[in-house]
């Protein structure tokens, strides 16, 4: 996943909040605490769309724009590309897991449990 700049957490955290698209003013109405420009607020989710994280949709003369992915699919493809960038994924994956509380320990076992019972087995 390309890593998102402030700004552009800030847009997709405001998409992703959202019950339906959002035209460009509500997306700016909703960064209320920044005095952001239209255009600025436009040219952000322009480039959103080029980095496939938002899809637009025609509204008249306007578009209004969605979150293309969920913000958990995000950040599992930013974890993975993390993972990536350490050089030993294995190594990097056992510090996470110590880092966790015990419920998320608890939703990766579940979650490892699930995959194995899915996956074909071999030999």
């Amino acid at each position: 996943m390309t890593r998102l700049g402030e700004l552009e957490r800030s847009v997709m955290n405001v998409l992703w909040d959202a019950d339906a698209p959002l035209s460009v003013r509500d997306v700016q109405d909703a960064l209320d605490d920044r005095e952001l420009a239209y255009t600025t607020v436009m040219t952000v989710l322009d480039r959103l769309g080029a980095k496939d994280m938002v899809r637009r949709e025609r509204d008249g003369r306007a578009y209004r724009y969605e979150a293309a992915r969920s913000r958990a699919e995000a950040t599992s493809e930013a974890l993975n590309a993390a993972l990536d960038e350490s050089g030993d994924r294995a190594s990097a994956l056992v510090h996470f897991a110590r880092t966790v509380d015990p419920a998320e320990a608890a939703a990766l076992r579940e979650a490892l449990a699930a995959l194995e019972a899915d996956s074909p087995t071999t030999g």
